[in-house]
């Protein structure tokens, strides 16, 4: 019966346009209504689902973002950027590349990073000459790597939904998204040859000089979020508070660009993105006691093992289901709602729940690249005026290319499990 309201309710509330967070606070409430549950469980159940320490980070990378930005980083690391690639051919499309690897290390979310560098470098793309579906494509699946590469907040989420620890899932990301914006760049070069496109700017140590000092303190944040973690100085959490602080620090006394009447805005915008977030969590903790309580992951896990006890084959049919998901949830709703249900088939099956993590995370970032949801996508349409019918055209071998990196994840385990196994 949990798992009939579950899917018809969601189906029904999602095409009444209703949010995914509140769809599940009212199917949890029918739940409790139908079986009988004493309603005074319900606060204490969605209390308890958002009273995780590690979720504290969400908030915390959130607000890191909204202090870069109004300290024009952007700008800076595009500058940077541009110093560092411009010179090949098809410049631009390279520096957005870059810039979304640099800017993915401060942010953790894709969708901040396509709003952030697509009001920049899509009027720059057009001024050269490219043409707007191609700028609009690069920028949205580039913006992807931010929840690849550490600080994820999909990551963060997967590793308390899962009990896996969320320092191996950051370390775990950087090699595939190093790989990720290796193959974009080698993508973006046929494009360049194909459609004649030009050089960005000569390359010269002396600029290379000046571009780097002006965004070395934007710079130290991901050294701070990326060098505490990995030498075991603080925990994920304890590195965004951090983050936090020196964000401020830079922005209020280096930058002098961050100015004190626009703090209350920026804490209310990262407030209001983190309780979207966050009613989600709680909405899908209702759902996680009664499918506990049915024992419906159990059921579903045993009933995967009668399709085939082949780890890999198991691992194909996922990618494939996720890959459907990712294109009506975003990223948070799926991963909340899918990952309890399905951690005991990974433990079954005995897949590293840190490479399942980099596996789940790929696949809702092409999830954010394909309608009719396609959070990221739609984000980089609107800021570049282009309608989405343009863009398809030069996007679909961009999710080729990340479909050929799913798989590599996928079945070469090593690429995500290597570097934390080390550590």
């Amino acid at each position: 019966m949990v798992g009939t309201i579950l899917f018809f309710g969601l189906i029904i509330f999602v095409l009444l346009g209703m949010p995914i967070g509140f769809a599940l606070c009212v199917i949890g409430l029918i739940l409790f209504f139908v079986s009988g549950s004493p309603m005074e469980m319900m606060p204490i159940v969605l209390f308890d689902g958002a009273n995780n320490f590690p979720l504290l980070a969400i908030p915390l990378f959130m607000l890191v973002g909204e202090l870069m930005g109004a300290c024009k980083l952007s700008g800076r690391l595009i500058n940077f950027a541009a110093s560092l690639v411009g010179f090949l051919r098809g410049g631009l499309a390279h520096v957005t590349v870059l810039t979304s690897m640099l800017f993915a290390e401060i942010s953790g979310s894709a969708v901040a990073g396509a709003a952030a560098l697509g009001g920049i470098l899509i009027p720059q793309m057009k001024q050269k000459g490219y043409t707007p579906g191609f700028a609009v494509a690069i920028v949205s699946v580039a913006s992807t790597m931010a929840i690849i590469l550490p600080p994820s907040i999909p990551m963060i989420l997967y590793g308390v939904m899962s009990g896996t620890s969320v320092t191996k899932l950051f370390i775990a990301g950087i090699i595939p998204g190093i790989i990720v914006g290796v193959a974009l760049m080698i993508t973006n070069y046929f494009f360049a040859r194909k459609y004649n496109l030009g050089v960005q700017q000569a390359f010269t140590i002396p600029n290379v000089g000046k571009t780097f000092k002006e965004a070395f303190w934007a710079l130290t944040i991901p050294v701070i979020i990326l060098g505490g973690i990995w030498g075991g100085i603080f925990t994920p959490t304890e590195a965004a508070g951090i983050a936090a602080v020196a964000s401020f620090i830079i922005g209020a006394f280096i930058y002098r660009e961050l100015k004190w009447a626009e703090i209350p805005n920026l804490v209310l915008r990262a407030a209001n993105q983190t309780a979207l977030t966050m009613i989600i969590i709680a909405g899908s903790a209702i759902i996680g006691w009664f499918l506990t309580s049915e024992q419906i992951p159990q059921s579903i896990a045993a009933w995967a093992a009668t399709l085939s006890t082949n780890k890999y084959a198991i691992l194909a049919i996922l990618n494939v289901f996720f890959l459907i998901v990712g294109m009506f949830l975003h990223s948070a709703a799926a991963i909340i709602m899918l990952i309890p249900i399905l951690m005991p088939l990974v433990h079954q099956l005995g897949i590293d729940p840190v490479h399942f993590g980099l596996i789940i995370t790929i696949n809702l970032g092409i999830g954010q690249q394909t309608p009719p949801v396609a959070s990221v996508l739609l984000t980089a349409c609107s800021i570049g005026q282009t309608p989405l019918i343009k863009v398809l055209p030069y996007l679909k071998y961009y999710l080729l290319v990340m479909l050929l990196i799913l798989a590599l994840v996928t079945y070469i385990p090593s690429v995500s499990i290597w570097l934390p196994s080390i550590m």
